[in-house]
């Protein structure tokens, strides 16, 4: 089985990814594919440049992350427009690695896709899990986690597809509001619920 795992930023989708893993499961993340198709050298790291203008690059000839972050994070467009040249090539990378780990003959293939959603993914996963959080809890992470204030903090929020919608759309839901050993009890849950018990440590 390939479980999607997706949620809102800063909900701790990434945590819930590395238990899961460390469970036995394969692990296959859309920001790792992201940054792939855009190293130094690449021809859409050329695109984003053309688009984008060279001050979304560090010194050493990489993409400048944070930056190319708070260009787009302040601009609709220019996010619709990154979008539309990253979430090709990401599918792309995306299904010729889920494909090889379905055939490796892994328990678990976990698929951590911030915009599953919103990327109109869901079609490459058997499942989707949803990481949900407290709103104000979310708010308090996402600033510390990224040093910007709340005004900020709620842009990015609201860039997003709401919590709800995704919850809504999910075949499972784990609550990461509490402490990560709460986070732990419902990971392992739903491992015993997703492939039983033989495999678990």
């Amino acid at each position: 089985m390939i479980l999607g795992i997706t949620g809102s930023i800063a909900c701790g989708k990434s945590l819930v990814a590395e238990l899961l893993r460390k469970r036995g499961a394969a692990l296959l993340s859309a920001d790792q594919l992201a940054r792939e198709v855009v190293e130094p050298g690449s021809s859409l790291l050329d695109e984003l440049v053309t688009l984008f203008g060279e001050q979304i690059m560090t010194l050493d000839g990489a993409l400048d992350r944070d930056r190319l972050g708070r260009l787009v994070f302040a601009d609709e467009a220019a996010r619709l427009r990154l979008n539309a040249l990253l979430h090709p090539a990401i599918a792309k990378l995306a299904e010729q690695r889920l494909a090889v780990l379905a055939g490796s003959g892994v328990l678990l293939v976990v698929y951590e896709a911030p915009l599953l959603f919103e990327a109109g993914a869901e079609g490459r996963v058997d499942r989707v899990l949803v990481v949900r959080i407290e709103p104000q809890l979310q708010l308090q992470r996402l600033m510390e986690r990224d040093g910007i204030d709340a005004a900020d903090a709620r842009q990015r929020i609201d860039t997003q597809m709401s919590q709800q919608e995704k919850l809504d759309r999910a075949d499972y839901i784990i609550d990461n509001s509490g402490s990560r050993d709460e986070t732990q009890r419902q990971v392992e849950t739903l491992w015993t619920q997703l492939v039983g018990r033989q495999s678990a440590p």
